[in-house]
């Protein structure tokens, strides 16, 4: 991959690399660097990667930053925390808090299989390469995920 087509994808892909980390993490700054590192990776790898390929590559490796660093998170939060079973309280209307609530809800696998299919519009396939999953292995887990959705939030009725 030459210099110019690097430029390119960042043109054309840094926004939505940034969008999709953002959505997973809520930290702009982390987001940020998560999406700087995927950069530097592929810059580093510029020889070996095909310019066709780069954008598979570039949110295949900003989603195993984004994995890498959860999993650290994860460890540093004390084991003692024991989380609430929270449910949808009738008569809170901010529609997109709930989404967000209920999406904090699924396994980080889940979340992030959500949201390149339904908020950024990825196809099955696109999303299996992004995260090394079949297309049939992507299509069960966003269904179940969106069932576990459906039974946190229950009707769409009920939020307006």
């Amino acid at each position: 991959m030459k210099a110019s087509e690097f430029n390119e994808i960042v043109d054309k892909y840094s926004d939505n690399v940034y969008g999709f980390i953002l959505k997973n993490i809520k930290n702009t700054e982390v987001a940020k660097d998560i999406v700087q590192e995927a950069y530097e990776k592929l810059w580093k790898n510029r020889d070996k990667i095909d310019f066709q390929k780069a954008k598979s590559y570039l949110f295949t490796t900003a989603y195993h930053i984004l994995i890498d660093f959860t999993r650290k998170e994860k460890r540093s939060i004390d084991n003692n925390y024991i989380a609430k079973d929270y449910t949808f309280n009738e008569g809170y209307t901010d529609l997109q808090d709930i989404l967000h609530f209920a999406l904090d809800k699924l396994t980080a696998q889940q979340k992030k299989l959500i949201l390149l299919r339904d908020y950024e519009g990825y196809s099955y396939k696109e999303i299996g390469e992004i995260a090394g999953l079949s297309e049939t292995q992507v299509k069960v887990y966003i269904f179940r995920a969106r069932k576990i959705l459906k039974q946190f939030i229950g009707k769409v009725e009920n939020l307006v």
